[in-house]
């Protein structure tokens, strides 16, 4: 009979250490699972980050080139003649009010970006009154003129407008002060050079 007993206090015993195990591996394994899924969560931000950023770094205007008669000059959005002027000192912009609207600047919302025969190092951009920026080239800040309606048109060169000249960008970052305005003939869209060299230029 008290062998009977002690027999089944070991069955018992036995069953409570293998129930007690069971719980042990169930507690690890739940442990073990939610440190699994909160890997990939972590991991999944990287992409967004990084593709965020490279959103942000080519946002910026491109700045290309076109040619008429001999003479290559900086263009912006569209093909657009782009102008410098000779009142404007150490990379600060004095044209606003009336004269910003008549030349509108070349404004940007990221790095600038060089197109085929522009010199990456001679782009900066210049904070504006009212907080936009502002494309510069070897140090001048730079504008559009509201009378080039289209790619290949420069009916700004030589303006004297607002009281000083007005000049074309040559890819130097020198003003090109020899010749007259032009209507142009070029097609609307685009900066490269292949695009505006049907253009009349100037002379």
């Amino acid at each position: 009979m008290t062998s009977l007993r002690t027999a089944k206090l070991r069955v018992a015993g036995v069953a409570a250490l293998g129930a007690s195990a069971l719980g042990l591996a169930a507690c690890g394994s739940a442990s073990s699972s939610s440190s699994t899924t909160a890997t990939p969560a972590a991991a999944s931000s990287t992409p967004a980050t990084a593709s965020t950023t490279a959103a942000a770094a080519t946002s910026g205007i491109a700045i290309g080139t076109a040619q008429a008669h001999g003479q290559t000059y900086l263009t912006g959005a569209s093909g657009r003649a782009i102008y410098l002027w000779v009142a404007d000192k150490s990379d600060m912009s004095n044209c606003s009010g009336a004269c910003a609207q008549a030349w509108p600047p070349v404004t940007t919302m990221g790095k600038p970006v060089a197109g085929s025969g522009v010199t990456a190092a001679d782009l900066g951009t210049t904070r504006r009154s009212d907080g936009s920026e502002e494309v510069t080239y070897n140090g001048h800040p730079l504008y559009y003129f509201v009378g080039d309606k289209s790619a290949g048109q420069t009916t700004g060169q030589g303006s004297d407008s607002f009281g000083a000249k007005w000049w074309l960008v040559a890819t130097s970052g020198s003003p090109i002060t020899s010749g007259t305005s032009s209507s142009g003939g070029a097609s609307s869209g685009g900066s490269s050079s292949s695009s505006s060299s049907s253009g009349s230029g100037w002379g």
